[in-house]
């Protein structure tokens, strides 16, 4: 089996196989799956620790060659959304934490660089997300509000 090596030289973790179908030893079917990720999705998971979930207690690999959707469409299918996409809900998790840590470091230049980085990126995605109308028409980001929100 061939592993990735990361920049360091380590060995990273799993690798994907490249067989794209279902493995034998699954023996769950595809509508005990959708009911799994319905059921963790209302238990307000997201749908990458939901897949860390069905991995590892489940042992279901790959919920896509088994159902056909991945996690996040069998979730929004389901009416099961958030107010924000996660991806931009983890990036404004980093600059709230960030925020606390520039909040008792002044003087850290770097991290008040990075800071500004993440606040872009947030920018950027809350751009795209109002062009696809997940996002309402006049939403901000603002991060005092984002404190508030993510906690």
């Amino acid at each position: 089996m061939a592993r990735m090596h990361s920049r360091k030289g380590g060995i990273s973790g799993s690798t994907r196989p490249a067989d794209q179908t279902v493995p034998k030893w699954v023996d769950y079917k595809k509508g005990e799956v959708e009911k799994l990720i319905v059921k963790l999705g209302k238990q307000d998971m997201s749908s990458a620790v939901i897949g860390t979930i069905l991995r590892d207690r489940y042992g279901i690999p790959a919920v896509d060659k088994i159902v056909g959707k991945k996690i996040s469409k069998i979730l929004v299918a389901n009416e099961i959304t958030h107010k924000y996409p996660e991806d931009m809900l983890n990036l404004m998790r980093r600059a709230v934490i960030l925020g606390k840590h520039m909040d008792s470091n002044r003087k850290d230049v770097h991290s008040k660089r990075g800071l500004e980085l993440i606040h872009s990126k947030i920018r950027r995605l809350g751009k795209y997300y109002i062009r696809n109308k997940r996002l309402p028409a006049d939403w901000k980001y603002n991060p005092q509000t984002a404190k508030i929100e993510v906690q």
